[in-house]
């Protein structure tokens, strides 16, 4: 018996989306140009993340041993260094290796010439698992004996920091609000087709439908109309980001700038956009029916 009445809600439903083909039109397109919006948000968010995670992984600290140790006492620090929290590797670099790698850069220049590496220091190149505990790191890295200096860029791991927190934060915000845009939107176009129905619900009330009897069509209405317009969303955002990406590699300026493939994306995007377009469809339709069915 129950499966008779959600088989009469869903035939109910796909009949209404047909006698009211304009407005079911309308209301998918919506469906799809919000969620589109969101998407491209939502996609710029991620290789924003993607390309910051990925320069903090290139930033460095330099951390300094102190002249009185030899070499070997130097690279037994290596262990010591790596067990700190946050510190995603070490890397030993004698005085010899911080020589050649000085002459490499600055050979030409007379500064350099005929200098001795002892007088310089060995040193750890050190990289942090979290850019934003860089000002932490530092203070563990001094706090370890042998190590007498370390030089790190605080101002811009904070850059970072602000950064990501800003992009996060505006997308959020951004997302959200297209979220309720659409909601009220949707609301107001299945309002339009109930509004030809509003006699049609009134008799219904008056031979004694229940409540839930009247809004279920309404309700499998909404969420077909979400399903439908969430898959070519979809499909439609899958183009425009392929186009994107394929734009951008062949930019010589933009060679820089390294996305996220769509594959690693596609189905949690595609659960955005399908529980996206469900409760969208589903709660515009509950929100409208809601005040035909007092009467």
């Amino acid at each position: 018996m129950r499966r008779n009445r959600y088989s009469y809600f869903l035939k109910e439903g796909v009949n209404s989306i047909f006698t009211h083909g304009f407005m079911s039109f309308a209301s998918v397109s919506i469906i799809v140009a919000c969620l589109i919006i969101m998407g491209s948000f939502t996609l710029l968010t991620i290789n924003v993340q993607s390309m910051i995670k990925k320069w903090e992984s290139e930033n460095q600290m330099l951390a300094f041993v102190d002249e009185a140790f030899t070499g070997d006492q130097a690279k037994e620090l290596e262990k010591e260094l790596k067990a700190i929290p946050n510190v995603a590797d070490a890397k030993f670099v004698s005085k010899d290796e911080a020589l050649k790698s000085y002459l490499s850069q600055f050979g030409d220049n007379d500064l350099f010439k005929g200098i001795d590496s002892s007088v310089l220091r060995h040193r750890y190149i050190v990289y942090l698992k979290e850019i934003g505990k860089m000002a932490e790191s530092k203070k563990n890295l001094e706090a370890v004996k042998g190590i007498v200096k370390v030089n790190a860029h605080l101002e811009i791991s904070q850059g970072f920091v602000t950064i990501t927190r800003i992009v996060s934060t505006v997308s959020i915000i951004i997302i959200v609000i297209l979220l309720v845009i659409s909601m009220f939107i949707m609301s107001n176009t299945i309002k339009l087709t109930t509004f030809d129905r509003r006699e049609e619900i009134a008799i219904m009330k008056m031979v004694g439908a229940t409540n839930a009897f009247i809004r279920w069509p309404f309700v499998f209405e909404g969420l077909i109309l979400g399903f439908v317009g969430a898959l070519i969303a979809f499909l439609l955002q899958w183009a425009i980001y392929y186009f994107l990406v394929m734009e951008i590699n062949k930019s010589s300026t933009m060679k820089l700038i390294e996305t996220v493939p769509f594959g690693q994306l596609a189905l949690p995007l595609l659960g955005i956009f399908v529980a996206t377009g469900l409760i969208v469809g589903a709660g515009g339709s509950l929100t409208v029916i809601r005040k035909y069915l007092n009467v």
